[in-house]
């Protein structure tokens, strides 16, 4: 898991072959203007989620987990908290891994959370649970999905 600012994100890119194009789509796309949903970067190889969700607390906030990609999880608007837990760590599955959808809930509780305000990233790698929307209120947020085994 990284937390940092848009501004420090070429501190990263060489952590994937990927991640500087999706920093640079990040720092050159109006964000604001995409609708809310699914927009192609590179095909399922790379892709963007823009969300406009309220945020369910801490306690509505359910740990997941992605076996095949890498979230960047950006804050437009709004102060999210997202939790965190060493995947590892996670002892209670709430259902099985759903293949179609990259996802798997956990029923484990977070002990760490992390405050991401605007201009501020997150990355979670398959070993990272997290659990986002832990914030307040109305969040803006853009989740790049870079798929982890491919380029």
């Amino acid at each position: 898991m990284i937390l940092d600012t848009l501004q420090h994100a070429a501190r990263y890119e060489s952590l994937h072959p990927a991640f500087a194009r999706a920093f640079a789509f990040l720092t050159t796309t109006d964000l604001a203007a995409l609708t809310a949903g699914r927009h192609d970067i590179d095909g399922d190889r790379m892709f963007v989620i823009i969300d406009h969700k309220d945020g369910r607390g801490n306690d509505g906030a359910r740990l997941e987990a992605h076996r095949h990609y890498i979230d960047i999880q950006y804050t437009m608007a709004g102060l999210e908290e997202i939790g965190w837990m060493a995947l590892s760590q996670c002892r209670e599955p709430a259902g099985a891994f759903d293949e179609d959808r990259d996802i798997v809930f956990f029923d484990d509780r977070s002990m760490t959370w992390l405050a991401v305000g605007p201009g501020q990233f997150a990355i979670f790698f398959p070993h990272d649970a997290h659990a986002p929307l832990g914030g307040r209120g109305l969040l803006k947020k853009a989740i790049v999905k870079i798929e982890a085994g491919r380029t």
